[in-house]
């Protein structure tokens, strides 16, 4: 009982250990250049698919991930630089094709929209809560006052 369960989690430890490097790259994919292959490897995991979306087109085993796979070696096979290679696709897909975003003012507004509005409803909560505690005593009219001094002189 005790080897099955140390070999029933060895295994498992060994496909977490590797699944890194299992990729969806088909053979007949694979370039021959290997110094071409290593940059279309670099470019897809720079690649997000767009079926899956949060996994890299090197990851994917989409048909999409497929096609744009063989559209970097077919782009990178005709000579382009790797710069050329994300410019077309990132002109023909957007910019949501890559996985780390560039550093734009559109972006840099998406990303702070989020806290700054957070800050603000913190804020505006803040100022309520101070607001209201100090309304209570404001909001008694003249009776209410003399019972309420009444109530508490009779408690003393």
């Amino acid at each position: 009982m005790i080897r099955l369960a140390v070999v029933f989690f060895g295994l498992i430890f060994a496909s977490v250990a590797l699944s890194p490097f299992a990729r969806a790259v088909e053979p007949e994919e694979i370039l021959a250049d290997p110094v071409l292959e290593a940059r279309a490897r670099d470019l897809s995991a720079e690649l997000r698919c767009l079926v899956c979306q949060n996994q890299s087109i090197d990851d994917s085993n989409a048909g999409l991930a497929k096609d744009l796979r063989v559209l970097v070696r077919e782009r990178l096979v005709a000579g382009d630089s790797n710069a050329e290679v994300l410019t077309f696709l990132v002109e023909r897909y957007g910019e949501f094709v890559l996985l780390k975003p560039t550093i734009s003012l559109a972006n840099l507004i998406l990303w702070l929209t989020a806290p700054v509005v957070i800050l603000i409803g913190a804020a505006a909560a803040i100022w309520r809560a101070r607001k209201s505690t100090g309304r209570a005593e404001a909001d008694l009219s003249e009776d209410e006052e003399r019972a309420l001094a009444k109530i508490l002189k009779d408690k003393t």
